[in-house]
């Protein structure tokens, strides 16, 4: 099959993709701040950039979009038709990474979690994982 788009068009689609600043992002930053927590966003100095970090808890916490990081949700485990061994090589070399960037950051002593876009849509679940999270220091 091939695409819908012309090359421009394509890339200007997929120029369109945020990394930061996403609606699961905003979401779960909007959650700890209702908790009371203090955290700081994108620090460049820990592996794999974390979106959300609590410095005090020495708590990283990464907020993946299934599709993109493979997650085994239904959205996440969804292969498009349009050139299929590239998209599973590309899912692929993301999930590595974020495992290496995982490992990373708990050999430096931090805690790493990973909250999924999918997560972010049950509140309640996800208030309760979070202040589980950050009661805990340790």
């Amino acid at each position: 099959m091939t695409d819908v788009f012309d090359k421009a068009k394509r890339s200007a689609v997929m120029a369109q993709v945020k990394s930061t600043g996403t609606t699961p992002e905003r979401t779960l930053r909007k959650l700890l701040t209702e908790l009371g927590v203090r955290y700081r966003l994108h620090r460049k100095d820990l592996p794999g950039t974390p979106d959300i970090v609590m410095p005090g808890r020495r708590l990283a916490i990464f907020v993946n979009g299934c599709f993109w990081h493979g997650h085994d949700c239904p959205r996440g485990s969804r292969v498009p038709k349009a050139n299929r061994d590239y998209w599973l090589a590309k899912v692929e070399r993301n999930r590595a990474r974020d495992l290496r960037n995982l490992r990373a950051l708990e050999e430096a002593g931090w805690r790493a979690e990973t909250v999924w876009e999918c997560e972010t849509r049950d509140t309640p679940a996800l208030i309760g994982r979070l202040s589980s999270l950050v009661g805990d220091k340790g």
